[in-house]
């Protein structure tokens, strides 16, 4: 079976968009908003490769940005396509993002990079994703790029959840160094920072931000989703305040790495 039949068959059966709208999935999306607020400007083209449902796509268009998205599966496009609003100046089409030839050099303001690294299996075909993002963003435009990883799945899936000697067994998880090993069957990739420095050495970039996307909030996710209003808004307050601490790092269940192209 192909990563894609994979994948279909993963989003086909569950709610993504839902997964960013209770209290602690949250976090990451309003993250992520966070830091596009502070370099978005008006005017700006930006472009979504593996936008999945249009979360942050209609969320910019909504801002009255035009944005171009690039999406993999059927299924989630159908979704994209039902929640276009009238007024929004997008566009979605069905695409790979280690192919965007259909895409000219040096196009887009701001290009956001939030899936397919989740999705990608080997160095080659994650340089060739992150090669084609940097290659359609203009000179000095801003590249954001996501990644699950692997210490928190380890800790959370692995230990507190009783299935760490059944990673070990399948040889997704050695112990030496505690590396985390992903086919495309297992669905997501985990990275480590170092990992993630390695595939970025043959750019010609600059990283503005490491950002702990979610931090700890997913280690205590009962917690932050019985929040009220208040109590909140001043985690969130902390959250911005830590989330590029280094020690947070390796805490945070997704990262987001924040780069111009020089």
């Amino acid at each position: 079976m192909e990563t894609r039949q994979y994948l279909n068959e993963h989003y086909s059966s569950r709610n993504e968009d839902s997964r960013l709208t209770s209290q602690h999935g949250s976090v990451e999306y309003l993250t992520t908003m966070h830091y596009i607020r502070q370099y978005i400007s008006p005017g700006n083209l930006i472009l979504e490769i593996g936008a999945a449902t249009g979360r942050y796509s209609h969320a910019l268009a909504r801002m009255g940005y035009k944005v171009d998205a690039v999406e993999l599966l059927e299924h989630n496009i159908e979704i994209f396509q039902q929640n276009i609003e009238p007024g929004e100046k997008i566009t979605i089409a069905q695409g790979n993002a280690t192919d965007l030839s259909g895409y000219p050099d040096s196009t887009y303001d701001i290009t956001l990079l939030l899936g397919p690294l989740y999705h990608l299996f080997n160095k080659e075909d994650k340089q060739k994703a992150l090669r084609e993002a940097i290659r359609v963003t203009k000179q000095s435009g801003i590249v954001f790029v996501a990644y699950c990883i692997a210490d928190p799945s380890i800790l959370d899936y692995g230990f507190k959840q009783g299935h760490i000697f059944e990673l070990i067994e399948k040889k997704m998880l050695d112990t030496d160094h505690f590396k985390a090993f992903s086919n495309p069957w297992d669905i997501f990739e985990l990275h480590r920072k170092e990992d993630i420095d390695d595939l970025m050495e043959d750019f010609d970039v600059t990283r503005l931000h490491y950002v702990a996307a979610d931090g700890f909030t997913n280690h205590m996710r009962e917690t932050v989703d019985n929040m009220d209003a208040a109590t909140f808004e001043l985690y969130l307050k902390y959250h911005f305040t830590v989330c590029e601490r280094i020690d947070m790092a390796g805490l945070t269940h997704q990262a987001l790495d924040i780069f111009r192209k020089d």
